[in-house]
């Protein structure tokens, strides 16, 4: 299940996963993101936390997460993500490749300093 709420006023997306993520968790907000692009050039940021990754309930759940990945990489200018997993540090070289945000880890702990980052840039 994917938890989600675009800080409108900010240009700012929170993404909170829990549990493996599913081909709907990427519809909602695929819409929601979408129309907000419609009147914005950019999504200032995303905020993606979670302790640990929750990974994907099947291929397709993947597939979506890779294809909202893939439509949206070119319109947001910062990523910051806030967890423990043992995969942050990947999960950070790999979107610095795919996307054109800049990137940055946090520990879980550091949600606000995340969240002050997103707003200061």
């Amino acid at each position: 299940m994917l938890n989600y709420s675009l800080m409108k006023p900010e240009g700012i997306l929170l993404l909170e996963p829990h549990g493996p993520l599913t081909e709907q968790d990427f519809d909602g907000v695929s819409q929601d993101v979408d129309e907000f692009l419609a009147e914005h050039p950019k999504l200032h940021g995303v905020m993606i936390q979670s302790k640990d990754f929750p990974g994907w309930e099947n291929w397709a759940g993947f597939s979506a997460h890779m294809g909202f990945v893939r439509d949206h990489r070119h319109q947001v200018e910062q990523i910051a993500l806030v967890t423990d997993s043992h995969l942050a540090g990947m999960a950070e070289f790999v979107g610095r490749h795919i996307t054109h945000a800049e990137v940055r880890h946090f520990p879980f702990t550091q949600d606000a300093m995340a969240m002050q980052w997103l707003h200061a840039a």
